[in-house]
């Protein structure tokens, strides 16, 4: 029996013990470039220790799986979404509780709407594929696009699955980072509908179709993209160059805009993450150095280092209140990944108040990034931005034809 691993949120290299080496280079040319694009040269982020060293390296144990303990103090507006265990949770105030179950899900992100919450499942399949004309069989982690409901008022629905079927075989590909424009538009990063013809890259995904159709960003075969990020006007679409130098990898911030078509840098080397400020004049994103990865807010048109939210050298993945004052963020101490939140005075930019833990000894996904929600009519006024004019887009449970 062989293995393939494409286990989402953490893509491993596959387990191929016992097939013989012609078969086995020619099945890794199938998703070799996935793999490579989502965990080889993304620059460091500390998923695997407690980080830059601040809490000594100690070892901490995380509450239960079915568990999230809540700060009282964390009556933030709205709704934020993470993920522990492979089970989504949504935090409203200072209580959590889980969205979906079953330990398969992973990256949520919020529909510009709130009512939707859009994210990855993952399906452990038994299924045979040819290897050079041979016939094998293969356990597959698929991933399949979903949503729910955030009030959790209906089950998942499944939009497409991450499946190429060829008469009685089976492969899969990719599917990663859903995020959701003001007009509906869906964007994966994805190597999809054929892993053997493309890189995990920026692709949308057309509901009444189930077809995937490719940006065509700039990228550095077969590094590919990840972090995709809307403007909140729809307009822009921030995301990850993936480069290296050297055996060190070296992610930069672009700018895909979607009236031309065209993609600029926002910054060099070393970012990673981006999420928008509502207003969209900021950017908040992961600072990678040498030493560690920490929370900084940038210019968004010119990508200047405005302030550096931590020091720590353990924090990452930001989200911005959709009030414009504040960044929820993950960090690791002792190998135990939490929600943060930092007060920001936007118009500085600056700390304002002081920093909150969210959840305390909860063990999050540190590879699913959070998600921010606010009702419109709860946001300050003037509103840092306009309401959604567009609902998300029906669903369409078709998988894309290769």
């Amino acid at each position: 029996m062989n293995t393939r691993r494409s286990r989402q949120p953490r893509a491993t290299a596959p387990w191929l013990a016992g097939v013989p080496r012609a078969d086995l280079a020619a099945a890794v040319g199938l998703f070799v470039i996935g793999v490579l694009s989502i965990a080889l040269l993304t620059g460091r982020l500390p998923l695997l220790s407690g980080g830059g060293g601040s809490d000594g390296g100690a070892l901490r144990t995380p509450t239960p799986s079915n568990v999230v303990i809540v700060d009282p103090r964390s009556e933030v507006l709205g709704s934020i979404l993470y993920v522990k265990a492979g089970n989504i949770w949504i935090q409203h105030g200072a209580t959590a509780s889980e969205l979906t179950a079953g330990g398969h899900d992973s990256m949520p992100s919020f529909s510009p709407d709130g009512q939707w919450v859009y994210f990855i499942r993952t399906t452990a399949e038994k299924t045979r594929w040819r290897v050079n004309g041979l016939a094998l069989r293969w356990n597959l982690d698929t991933p399949s696009l979903m949503r729910v409901r955030r009030d959790g008022s209906t089950g998942p629905e499944e939009l497409l699955i991450g499946r190429i079927v060829s008469g009685t075989y089976a492969w899969s590909y990719f599917l990663r980072q859903p995020v959701v424009s003001v007009d509906g538009t869906v964007v994966v990063i994805t190597d999809g509908p054929d892993p053997s013809k493309s890189d995990v890259v920026l692709k949308i995904y057309d509901p009444a179709s189930g077809s995937l159709t490719s940006l065509k960003a700039p990228e550095s075969p077969p590094l590919g993209h990840q972090d995709p990020a809307w403007s909140p006007d729809g307009r822009f679409l921030l995301f990850i160059k993936n480069a290296s130098d050297g055996s060190k990898g070296a992610p930069a911030i672009l700018k895909y805009d979607t009236t031309t078509g065209k993609s600029s840098s926002v910054t060099g080397p070393g970012y990673t993450s981006p999420a928008w400020s509502p207003d969209g004049r900021l950017i908040a994103a992961t600072r990678t150095t040498s030493f560690g990865t920490d929370v900084v807010i940038l210019d968004a048109k010119g990508g200047k280092e405005l302030l550096r939210v931590t020091n720590d050298e353990r924090s990452f993945a930001p989200v911005w209140s959709p009030a414009g004052n504040a960044i929820a963020y993950l960090s690791i101490d002792g190998g135990v990944t939490d929600l943060w939140l930092a007060g920001i005075d936007a118009a500085t930019p600056a700390l304002d108040g002081e920093r909150i833990q969210l959840t305390i000894a909860a063990g999050l996904d540190p590879a699913s990034r959070p998600g921010w929600w606010v009702p419109f009519d709860q946001l300050p006024t003037p509103a840092p931005t306009a309401p959604p004019a567009t609902a998300p887009p029906a669903s369409s449970a078709s998988a894309a034809a290769p």
